[in-house]
């Protein structure tokens, strides 16, 4: 059988693949340039770059099975003019990055950052009324930038809260109107009455720097910004001035415009809450992240249709 390719770092998953696909698999560096070679399929994690010169090197390509709802690191136009299938992982992970979307609502409005590093720091000295105050999410409006599935499952968690609810998208969402009365609102809006904005939309040329600094300057003072998605959505420089002058109460990331860079000045204040990409990183999602993508090139191997396609 012709060569599958998979990314180094998914071994543990591979291994408990039987079958004739699994034994013709060699596994690869995802951080260092593509081998090239015959190869039918390459399942890569989304820090590996899948560009033009990289499928011309992979003599026979059939597919990329993502492994990862988001594809930014795949030439996807490029591999539509060569024929080549493109897949990702959707739905599997829409809860776990949910849930984590609100960990970094919680842990900024009550800067649980801050305060886990004061009592590791032994520097404690007892309760005060004063300290750490945070902000309550009881009556306060959640912005919702993007409303695929990974934002609506926010939206949906925030009546939990006691939060209103807008969201900013290119379509209506009805069900997220009727289920949580969740208004749609153009960008600019959302902006100027949220009082947590979380971001939710792929990263393309569009929605890159989507967040600058004439967004951030129409965000309500005091506002806080939670990034899921794609780090370059956001202009780091940007968000650490406006953090740094005060403008915003705080903001929380997953994600960061050249990862696994964090730059100092983000790193150095303390009204920013910093995750190393966690959004999908629970046991079940991970798991079956694995199990769609290989699916994926399992059928594709076999010219069975794909189950989810993001190019053809």
């Amino acid at each position: 059988m012709p060569r599958i390719l998979v990314a180094e770092s998914l071994r543990r998953f591979l291994e408990r693949e039987p079958g004739e696909n699994s034994r013709a698999v060699q596994l690869f560096d995802e951080r260092a340039p593509l081998p090239a070679g015959e190869c039918v399929a390459i399942l890569p994690t989304v820090v590996c770059r899948v560009d033009a010169d990289a499928m011309d090197r992979l003599s026979g390509l059939r597919v990329i099975a993502n492994y990862g709802v988001g594809y930014d690191n795949i030439d996807v136009e490029a591999a539509r003019r060569r024929g080549i299938a493109v897949t990702n992982t959707p739905d599997v992970l829409t809860g776990a990055t949910a849930e984590l979307t609100w960990a970094l609502i919680l842990a900024v409005a009550r800067r649980l950052g801050e305060g886990e590093r004061l009592a590791r720091s032994g520097a404690w000295s007892g309760w005060t009324p004063t300290q750490l105050r945070g902000m309550s999410l009881e009556a306060r409006t959640l912005g919702v930038i993007g409303a695929g599935r990974i934002g609506r499952e926010v939206a949906r968690r925030a009546p939990a809260f006691g939060m209103r609810i807008v969201y900013s998208d290119r379509l209506p969402a009805a069900e997220l109107e009727r289920d949580v009365h969740a208004r749609l609102v153009p960008l600019e809006e959302l902006l100027a009455v949220a009082d947590v904005v979380t971001i939710h939309v792929a990263l393309t040329p569009r929605t890159r720097h989507l967040i600058g600094t004439a967004a951030l300057a129409r965000m309500k003072p005091g506002a806080i910004l939670v990034n899921t998605s794609r780090g370059a959505v956001v202009d780091e420089d940007a968000l650490t001035a406006a953090l740094r002058e005060g403008r915003l109460r705080g903001a929380g990331l997953d994600v960061y415009e050249r990862e696994p860079h964090i730059p100092e000045a983000l790193r150095s204040l303390d009204n920013v809450v910093l995750l190393p990409h966690l959004g999908s990183a629970t046991d079940e999602a991970r798991q079956a992240m694995w199990d769609v993508a290989w699916k994926n090139l399992r059928l594709a191997v076999s010219d069975q249709p794909l189950a989810n396609p993001v190019a053809w």
